[in-house]
C-alpha cells in the first residue's frame, strides 16, 4: 500500500498531505508511497527535531532536508517554508516514516521526519500537515482521557472501529471523541484527527482520521458520523488503511 494525508501517504493543501492525498504526480501531503505504519514515532518528547541544513532537495510541495542533529545526520521533509544551506531549524511535529518512497525524487528514504518547519529553539503550534499519520501532533498536545461512547445504534469507540473495520467498510459509524487535530481546507475538506481514550498507541489504534465539511478546533468534544473506507486511496498512490468521510460534527 503506498502512503504519508496521517502518518502515512499524502499532502495537504494539495494538489498542491501531506496528504496529498495527498493529485497530481507532485510529492504529496504525507506519504507519497510506500507503506504508511499503523503507529508512527516521534522524533523527540516534544515532537520536534532540530538541526543545521546540509543539504535541500525540492519536491513541491515538500522540501527535503538532510540535518545534521546531535544524534547524527537525518532527513526532514516539510511542507514550505524558506531555509538556507547552513541555517539552524526546527521541524516541529515531526513524524518518522520508514522506507518512504518520494515519487518526485524517485528515491526511497530509509527513514525521514514529515512535519512543520519552524524557526530553531521556537515550537510553532501549527498543525501538522501529514493528514495520514495517525499520531497525535506532540506539540500542544491535547488531553484526551476516556470519552463516553456516543449513543446510537451505530456508535463504535475508536478501538472498536479499528478491530471491525473490515466488516465496517462502507458503513455508517458514529463515533465521540476529542479533537486532537486538525488540517482545514485540504483538498476542500477538513482532515480531523479524533481520540477517545481507546485503542492502542503502539498499533496505531488509538486515533482516527475523519472527512469532513463541517469544522472543529482541537480540543473539542465532538460527535462525527460518517463512512468507513478501509485502504481508502487518496490520489497520486496516498492511501489510509482506515478512513471516516463525508462525516457530520456535533459538538
Amino acid at each position: 500500500m503506498r502512503t504519508h494525508p496521517g502518518a502515512f501517504n499524502v499532502r495537504p493543501a494539495i494538489l498542491v498531505l501531506l496528504l496529498s492525498a495527498t493529485l497530481p504526480a507532485c510529492d504529496q501531503r504525507i506519504p507519497e508511497s510506500g507503506n504508511i505504519p499503523l503507529s508512527a514515532r516521534s522524533a523527540a518528547d516534544d515532537g520536534s527535531l532540530s538541526g543545521t541544513v546540509l543539504e535541500m532537495l525540492p519536491a513541491p510541495p515538500y522540501m527535503y532536508l538532510r540535518l545534521k542533529t546531535g544524534n547524527g545526520e537525518v532527513w526532514a521533509a516539510v511542507d514550505g517554508g524558506s531555509v538556507e544551506k547552513g541555517s539552524q531549524v526546527t521541524v516541529a511535529n515531526a513524524i518518522l516514516m520508514q522506507n518512504f518512497e518520494s515519487t518526485s525524487l524517485k528515491r526511497t528514504f530509509p527513514k525521514v521526519y514529515f512535519g512543520t518547519l519552524g524557526a530553531a529553539g521556537n515550537a510553532p503550534s501549527l498543525p501538522a500537515t501529514n493528514p495520514h499519520a495517525t499520531a497525535a501532533p506532540p506539540a500542544n498536545r491535547v488531553e484526551v482521557g476516556t470519552v463516553a461512547k456516543a449513543l446510537a445504534p451505530n456508535a463504535r469507540t475508536v478501538a472498536e472501529t479499528w478491530a471491525e473495520r473490515t466488516r465496517l467498510d462502507g458503513k455508517t459509524v458514529t463515533i465521540r471523541g476529542v479533537v486532537v487535530k486538525v488540517n482545514e481546507g485540504v483538498m476542500g475538506k477538513n482532515w480531523i484527527h479524533l481520540q477517545d481514550g481507546s485503542g492502542d498507541a503502539a498499533q496505531g489504534t488509538f486515533d482516527i482520521t475523519v472527512t469532513s465539511a463541517d469544522m472543529a478546533k482541537a480540543g473539542d468534544t465532538v460527535t462525527i458520523t460518517g463512512t468507513v473506507h478501509i485502504n481508502r486511496n487518496v490520489g497520486a498512490g496516498y492511501s489510509y488503511p482506515l478512513l471516516i468521510e463525508d462525516a457530520k460534527v456535533v459538538k
